[in-house]
């Protein structure tokens, strides 16, 4: 099996990480793939909150680089050592070790001076990492910088979750412009309308159709759904979400469609 990288990226509040855990739900349930990874590329490091696991700033690469800095001026390590092999080497001790796939934080910056930042880091190795995995799902930060430093130069498939507002909509407008103007090739765009109600779906529809892309693919709108909201504010593992619950039957439709 081809290993295959997936993205989620939106505006900050979409919902975007946790229609990721649940497309790791349905990726877990599926069984087709055996080792999956995911990174949580985003500062605010949301996934383990929502699969309720407590991830201290050590474990993150923020945290890993913090400390590497810090033995860098101590000169803990030998002269001719590649900065570049260490860093890695730091970077694969931080994945964490979960039941039915590997977790990857990113965490927060590493403060001003260290010799490069986090956000280099994880594009630099995120092409090494996946390798050793049958499939990558990256939670994105929000916004648009991620993409016009082209960190998402890896990924075959985008995912832009956007909610039933104007500011979501232009987010994905703007997503995609940033793409083409770096010349990010994603094979396939899946856009996906969290929280919308059925009168809304038309409108994302035609806004959708003003885009000028051709591998743009609309999934389809998912409505506001109070057991996962209250999942999210209680803390516990969204991925114990009932498996009849209307809202994960409707995904299960829509993730059907890409993988």
């Amino acid at each position: 099996m081809i290993s295959k990288i997936i993205s989620f990226s939106g505006k900050g509040g979409v919902g975007k990480s946790t229609l990721l855990i649940l497309f790791l739900k349905y990726l877990i349930e599926l069984k087709e793939y055996k080792n999956i990874l995911v990174i949580d590329a985003d500062p605010d490091a949301n996934i383990g909150d929502l699969i309720g696991k407590e991830i201290k700033f050590n474990q993150t690469i923020g945290g890993k680089m913090t400390d590497l800095k810090k033995k860098i001026s101590r000169r803990e390590f030998p002269p001719n050592m590649p900065k570049t092999s260490i860093i890695e080497s730091e970077i694969f001790e931080s994945l964490i070790e979960m039941e039915s796939f590997d977790l990857l934080e990113m965490g927060r910056s590493e403060g001003v001076g260290c010799y490069c930042s986090v956000n280099n880091i994880i594009k630099n190795v995120i092409d090494t990492l996946s390798k050793n995995y049958d499939i990558t799902l990256i939670d994105s930060p929000a916004g648009l910088e991620h993409f016009a430093r082209k960190m998402g130069r890896d990924v075959e498939d985008l995912f832009i979750i956007t909610d039933p507002s104007k500011m979501g909509i232009h987010t994905i407008k703007r997503i995609i412009e940033i793409s083409n103007e770096v010349d990010l090739q994603f094979e396939n765009i899946y856009i996906i309308g969290n929280r919308f109600s059925e009168d809304l779906k038309q409108v994302l529809i035609n806004e959708i159709n003003k885009i000028e892309s051709k591998n743009i693919k609309f999934l389809g709108i998912i409505p506001n759904d109070d057991v996962i909201s209250k999942i999210n504010i209680s803390g516990k593992n969204l991925l114990d979400v009932p498996n009849d619950n209307p809202t994960y039957l409707i995904l299960k439709k829509v993730f059907k469609k890409v993988i």
